[in-house]
């Protein structure tokens, strides 16, 4: 019966997780749909380059919370019928691949930072602040969101081990953050190349309007008529 329950818990953390709060929130609120602009990722960082920074806050903290909730409502509830550390660690997993490719949206979803923090938070509250807190001072510095995703991806398995141990939720991290590394590569390979975009820059404007800016015929200029027609017209007076 309590192999069935964590079935059931799995589920329903991938079921939350596949909320696509960037596009829930964008259509809320009539923005474009985030995967139509930017790097097309529905995620925060995506949604705050519309220039709308409360629908980009919004998105960060939904994000979180959907992965940050499972977590926490096994740790407190769970003990009641049977669940333990490890289906704590299975729920945030499949929260975190809810996110990625979420059942909604036609499996198209974020690369899964803030989701994978309130994971975090939900595992230990103080792995999950040391984490954002490697996240900030990153992005702080640099301006480039994935970069300080990266920096914080590879700090959260290191943190977790160095000063609280290997743990059953350790494995879970470590295939967290290697996911969400590997759904960085575009943006690796941007940063090699000097042409990733910074925190807070804007989309650029969507190829279709600048080519039908560009295909748009300019009013032809006044100019004189042509020579033989102010012939004909000399002629005729």
């Amino acid at each position: 019966m309590t192999t069935l329950w964590i079935v059931v818990a799995v589920v329903a953390a991938y079921l939350i997780g596949s909320l696509s709060f960037a596009v829930i929130i964008s259509k809320s609120m009539g923005l474009d749909d985030p995967r139509s602009y930017g790097s097309g990722n529905p995620g925060a960082t995506n949604v705050l380059r519309s220039g709308n920074k409360k629908a980009a806050v919004l998105t960060l903290v939904f994000d979180a919370v959907k992965g940050l909730l499972p977590v926490l409502l096994v740790q407190l509830f769970g003990d009641r019928i049977g669940f333990g550390e490890g289906t704590a660690a299975l729920v945030g997993l499949a929260a975190f691949l809810g996110h990625l490719w979420p059942v909604f949206f036609r499996f198209q979803g974020g690369k899964g930072v803030a989701t994978a923090a309130g994971v975090l938070l939900g595992f230990n509250v103080w792995l999950g602040l040391a984490t954002l807190v490697v996240w900030g001072l990153v992005a702080y510095g640099s301006r480039y969101s994935s970069l300080a995703a990266l920096v914080a991806a590879v700090a959260a398995p290191a943190i977790q081990t160095i000063v609280w141990g290997p743990s059953t939720a350790t494995l879970a991290i470590v295939v967290m953050c290697l996911l969400l590394i590997w759904r960085h590569g575009a943006n690796i390979s941007k940063l090699m190349k000097g042409t990733e975009s910074r925190i807070g820059q804007k989309a650029p404007a969507p190829p279709v309007a600048e080519a039908a800016k560009a295909a748009t015929p300019r009013p032809a200029k006044a100019g004189k008529p042509p020579r033989g027609t102010r012939q004909n017209r000399k002629q005729t007076h």
